[in-house]
C-alpha cells in the first residue's frame, strides 16, 4: 500500500472556494442562490453571462459558417434544406394579401403595416436575447404601433416625434430595470430596432399618401421582389465570383447583375405603366433601389452572422422569418419615397 501523495504547493485544488470568498461578500448566497451580494458580485456575474452567450453565439456561427448561409439571393447554389415549394405557396401568399390590400382594400393598409411591425420586432427582440442583448418588446411594440398611428394621422412630422419619443421611452424602461447587466448595449439594440422595423417599415405608409399611392407601394415592394429573384437565378446559373464572402458566401457579382437588370426593368414598368413617369426615371430609380435592396441583404447577413443564426425565424416556410422577406423592402421604401419625391415632386 502506498501513502498518499500530499497536496504540491502552488498546485491544482481540488476544491475551489465558494464565490463569496473571491467576491468578499461572506454570508451571501453564490450565483446560483436567490440573491447576489455586492456590487463586485453583480459585475462578475454580468461578465461571466456575457462571456457565455459570446461562446454560444460563436459557436453556432462557425457551425453556420462551415454549412454556408440559406438564405442568401445572389448565390451559387442553395443549400438543401430549402422547401421550395413550400417558399414559393407562401410568396404567392403574400403577394396575394399583399395586392388585395393596395388595390381592393387599402383602409387596411395600416393595419398590415402594423402586423408586419409587431412579427419583426418579437422576431428581432428574440434573435437578440440569443445574442445576449436584452431588448424590452414591449415599449418597443407599444412605439411601433404609436409610430403607425402618428404616421397615419400626421405624416412626416407626426412619425419623426413619434419615433423621439420611442427611443425616449425605450432608454428609461430599460435602465429602470433591475437585470444586474450593462443597459447600455440592450439600449443600442433597442434603438436599432425602433429604426429599422417600425421606422423604415412607416414609410410604406407616406408612399401610400402620394398620388397613385398604391402604385408607390408597390414599386417598392416589386423591385426588391425582383432583386431576389433575378439574383437567385443568376447566381444558380452563373455564379462563380463571391461579393461579400466575409459576411454572405453565397452572393456572387453574376448575382448582382441579375438583380440588376431584372429589377431595373420591374422598376421601369412600374413608374411607366402605374405612374406614368418617363423610362429614365425608371431606370435610375430601379438602379439606386437594387444597391440599396442588397445591402439591406448584406446588413441583415451581418446581423445574423454575428448572432450565429441562420434565420431571424420560422414563421413563413421556405423563407424563415418575416424579417428575412422584407430586410430589403424596408430599406427600399425610404429610398423610394426620397427619390418619387426628387423625380415626381
Amino acid at each position: 500500500m502506498t501513502s498518499p501523495t500530499p497536496p504540491q504547493p502552488g498546485g491544482p485544488q481540488t476544491a475551489s472556494a465558494p464565490a463569496e470568498a473571491v467576491v468578499g461578500v461572506p454570508g451571501r448566497p453564490d450565483r446560483h442562490g436567490a440573491r447576489t451580494g455586492g456590487i463586485r458580485h453583480s459585475a462578475v456575474l454580468a461578465r461571466a453571462q456575457e462571456a457565455d452567450a459570446r461562446s454560444r453565439v460563436q459557436k453556432a456561427a462557425e457551425a453556420r459558417s462551415a454549412g454556408g448561409d440559406g438564405a442568401e439571393s445572389h448565390g451559387a447554389r442553395r443549400g438543401p434544406g430549402r422547401n421550395l415549394p413550400a417558399a414559393i405557396g407562401v410568396g404567392l401568399g403574400l403577394g396575394a394579401v399583399v395586392l388585395g390590400t393596395l388595390f381592393l382594400l387599402p383602409a387596411a393598409l395600416p393595419a398590415v403595416v402594423a402586423v408586419g411591425i409587431v412579427l419583426g420586432v418579437l422576431e428581432l427582440t428574440r434573435a437578440l436575447g440569443q445574442g445576449g442583448l436584452q431588448v424590452p418588446a414591449m415599449p418597443v411594440l407599444v412605439g411601433g404601433i404609436g409610430m403607425v398611428v402618428s404616421t397615419v394621422v400626421f405624416g412626416v412630422d407626426g412619425l419623426i416625434v413619434a419615433t423621439a419619443v420611442a427611443i425616449c421611452v425605450l432608454i428609461v424602461w430599460r435602465v429602470s430595470e433591475s437585470l444586474g447587466l450593462p443597459a447600455l448595449r440592450d439600449v443600442c439594440a433597442g434603438v436599432l430596432t425602433i429604426a429599422w422595423i417600425p421606422f423604415l417599415g412607416c414609410f410604406l405608409l407616406l408612399l401610400h399618401d402620394r398620388p397613385a399611392g398604391a402604385f408607390a407601394v408597390l414599386l417598392a415592394i416589386v423591385v426588391p421582389v425582383a432583386n431576389d429573384v433575378g439574383g437567385y437565378v443568376a447566381g444558380v446559373l452563373f455564379g462563380a465570383h463571391p461579393m461579400a464572402p466575409g459576411i454572405s458566401p453565397k452572393k456572387s457579382w453574376e448575382g448582382f447583375a441579375g438583380s440588376l437588370v431584372i429589377g431595373v426593368a420591374s422598376a421601369v414598368g412600374v413608374m411607366v405603366l402605374g405612374l406614368g413617369a418617363p423610362w429614365w426615371a425608371g431606370l435610375i430609380l430601379g438602379a439606386v433601389i437594387v444597391v440599396v435592396s442588397t445591402c439591406g441583404d448584406l446588413a441583415e447577413s451581418l446581423i445574423k452572422r454575428d448572432l450565429g443564426l441562420k434565420d431571424m425565424g420560422h414563421l413563413l416556410p421556405g423563407h424563415g422569418g418575416v424579417l428575412d422577406r422584407v430586410d430589403s423592402i424596408l430599406l427600399a421604401a425610404p429610398c423610394t419615397y426620397i427619390l418619387l419625391e426628387i423625380l415626381l415632386p
